[in-house]
């Protein structure tokens, strides 16, 4: 017997609970305002983003139980598919937007919010035909790890009162901790000393609250492969650069000899290219191991969608499988395409928007199953976006399109591909949550495409603070992914890609595989700054700690809650910071008024925090 024969969701079909309700929707929009936020300050700095359903759906519960006695587990369903789309958003937008920026084609902030309205409802509407197959009938074979835990979560709450609490106080904490480093200017941010013995090698700590909770949000196995990506980059490859480049020659794509180069202007010049030739492997190597479902998954959908447009008899469906009309998934798609081509600014010419439906539809299904397979903290989405630039660009460049106006169409396709492939991601396990719980799918989809507007605004005010005050792909604000797309493009159209670098990558990524740990997360911390892995390491080092020790068995779960709060506090204030500095209220890069070891025992004390009020038990009446 198939497990879908057996499956009984939470909320019976026939029951009928309040869902799309007004106070679920304003509520999933404000949380979805601050994670649209703390990711894309994340994603610019880190390269990662972290998942908004699990801390959504607890504020949620928290929240309506506090103001609103009667709410309903639905309700909080709605809560956290409406949060989730600041994430989505957010993951697609700044891992290739800035790339225009690095172009010095930066996008208005009325630019970035079509391009991400649009991009938001087209991976929206590219899920409605493939909802049936990936979550219903494959139910059983894809896991959907964060959706399944979601809705166990919520269901656990029907029953006992959720310790939100500790989310409210992260990101308190992370407030005051960024506003005493960064505007206070009592600590230096980054702590950082050069072994002047071994080759001026550099150990350096991002001391920030974000990068702690992104480590323990991660788990110690996955930090633990970007620092080691970070540590090969930094302590091996790096070294053996300088004391092997001896010469005066000039290596392309450096300026300088090596002799005359840091340790920054190495990775700059060189080690990111290998992490790009690694991020694709990781991608591609993605991409094949799920492409039996992936075929199978696109021959349905296409005959589901053959089937609800041409057949002259329409069965009637259960309330828990009602999705929006497929007439509105082709007028919305068809409204879409019309809009970008049409829209001044954008560039697109029929080749564009031919790839952009036809690799975008590719890759939405792509990603629904990947996330389904491995959960959305390890999906490979600008692996996917990196390879349909690639593809763009050597179709570009054999039609002999290789001047910039080219290069920006690539970008800007490429950015409402990432947009609609990270929506996909979110809204698959969403649409999971509901499935387990007995959720209508379509009241789902409408929450999703009503709380578009306010995350989509956000974040391109939050784009442009951040690089008009930092600056994307500098040391502070690397934004790796954004950085690896404009780089990738440039070199492809006017065939200056340092292939050899590249292919150094690919090789490396290769004997990653090989070696059966995970690819992306040992790229991207090969692409980063060293800075950012350790203190990844640190976060993951705590949940190590409290997963280990202690003897609570929600320890780890509220490790989460309160990690997701550091994010959110530090990222907001972040943007707050950058903005006053603009203003010139404040400055990005003051020297901190108190010594170097002052910064690094502060996120010492702020780790022990974190361990000890993850590992604390609560009842309905603690504080953190």
């Amino acid at each position: 017997m198939h497990p879908i024969d057996r499956f009984k969701p939470f909320v019976s079909a026939q029951e009928k609970q309040k869902e799309l309700s007004l106070k679920a929707i304003v509520l999933g929009i404000i949380l979805s305002f601050f994670f649209v936020v703390a990711n894309t300050f994340l994603g610019l700095k880190l390269g990662m983003t972290i998942s908004a359903s699990i801390p959504a759906a607890i504020l949620s519960m928290m929240i309506l139980r506090t103001f609103f006695k009667k709410s309903t587990i639905l309700e909080n369903n709605i809560v956290q598919t409406t949060a989730s789309v600041g994430e989505g958003l957010a993951t697609g937008a700044v891992f290739t937007l800035p790339a225009l920026f690095l172009l010095d084609a930066g996008p208005s902030i009325g630019h970035t919010f079509v391009l991400s309205i649009l991009g938001g409802i087209l991976g929206i509407l590219f899920m409605i035909p493939m909802r049936r197959y990936i979550i219903v009938k494959e139910h059983g074979v894809l896991p959907f790890p964060e959706g399944k835990a979601c809705a166990e979560i919520l269901k656990a709450g029907e029953k006992s009162a959720p310790s939100g609490v500790l989310a409210i106080w992260g990101i308190i904490i992370g407030a005051i901790y960024k506003t005493l480093g960064s505007a206070l200017h009592l600590w230096k941010e980054t702590v950082q000393l050069t072994i002047k013995r071994y080759e001026n090698v550099v150990v350096s700590i991002d001391c920030t609250p974000a990068l702690m909770g992104v480590g323990y949000i991660i788990g110690p196995r996955i930090a633990a492969v970007l620092f080691a990506g970070g540590a090969l980059g930094w302590w091996l490859l790096i070294p053996l650069i300088k004391e092997f480049g001896t010469g005066t020659n000039v290596i392309y794509p450096g300026t300088i000899p090596i002799p005359e180069m840091s340790a920054e202007d190495i990775w700059s010049n060189y080690i990111r290219y290998i992490g790009a030739g690694a991020i694709a492997t990781g991608g591609l190597i993605t991409l094949f191991r799920v492409w039996p479902v992936i075929s199978k998954t696109m021959i349905e959908s296409f005959r589901e969608l053959r089937h609800l447009l041409f057949s002259p008899k329409r069965k009637k469906v259960s309330r828990t499988d009602k999705d929006i009309p497929l007439s509105y998934l082709v007028l919305g798609s068809l409204a879409i395409i019309l809009a970008l081509w049409v829209f001044p600014g954008f560039n697109f010419n029929i080749v564009t928007i031919l790839l952009l439906v036809i690799l975008g539809f590719f890759f939405v299904a792509v990603t629904s199953i990947t996330v389904g397979l491995i959960g959305s903290s390890s999906n490979p989405g600008s692996g996917m976006t990196l390879t349909t630039l690639i593809i763009a660009c050597l179709i570009f460049l054999g039609l002999g399109w290789t001047d910039r106006v080219h290069m920006i169409a690539a970008i800007t396709m490429g950015a409402v591909a990432n947009i609609a492939i990270a929506l996909s991601a979110a809204t698959s396990q969403d649409l999971k949550t509901g499935f387990l719980l007995g959720a209508t799918p379509r009241s789902q989809q409408i929450a999703e495409l009503i709380a578009i507007c306010v995350p989509a605004l956000a974040m391109g005010f939050t784009i442009y603070l951040l690089n008009a005050a930092y600056g994307f792909g500098s040391t502070t604000l690397p934004a790796p992914q954004a950085t690896l797309m404009a780089i990738i493009v440039k070199g492809v159209i006017q065939q200056e890609l340092p292939i050899l670098f590249v292919l150094f990558g690919v090789i490396l990524g290769l004997f990653v595989f090989l070696l059966r740990a995970p690819v992306l997360p040992f790229a991207i911390g090969l692409y980063l700054p060293i800075s950012l892995s350790t203190a990844v390491m640190a976060g993951g080092f705590a949940h190590l700690i409290v997963k280990s020790f202690s003897s609570n068995k929600k320890a780890v779960e509220q490790g989460v809650l309160l990690s997701s709060g550091l994010v959110a506090g530090d990222a907001c204030t972040g943007v707050v910071i950058a903005l006053l500095s603009i203003l010139g209220a404040t400055s990005t890069s003051p020297v901190g008024r108190l010594p170097d070891w002052v910064s690094f025992v502060a996120f010492i004390a702020l780790a022990a925090y974190l361990v000890t009020a993850a590992s604390r038990r609560y009842d309905n009446k603690s504080k953190a």
